[in-house]
């Protein structure tokens, strides 16, 4: 495998390699690689409770019905104030 690193990159692997913690650039970029998968493995399991919160909150009640027609007008309205009103062209979204 050829990877290209830029210049700070490598100055931090040659820091790590010649403070000892490592003997070798594939050391440095195998314990990156390590703590970038523990670190997706911590935000997969945060969104999982998080879910688990809205599921229970729902469960108990406390969810708001959907209006998907109020959704719609507001995206409409905040899309015509942006734009600066009607220019005379017609757009429709379903």
């Amino acid at each position: 495998m050829d990877i290209t690193l830029t210049v700070e990159l490598e100055e931090i692997i040659n820091q790590k390699i010649g403070s000892g913690q490592f003997n070798s650039a594939s050391e440095v970029i195998g314990a990156g690689l390590r703590l970038l998968n523990q670190w997706d493995q911590l935000r997969l399991e945060e969104l999982k409770l998080e879910i688990a919160k809205g599921v229970a909150s729902l469960n108990r009640g406390e969810g708001m019905p959907l209006d998907v027609e109020a959704i719609k007008a507001e995206g409409r309205k905040r899309l015509a104030e942006r734009s600066g009103g009607s220019n005379g062209t017609s757009h429709h979204f379903a």
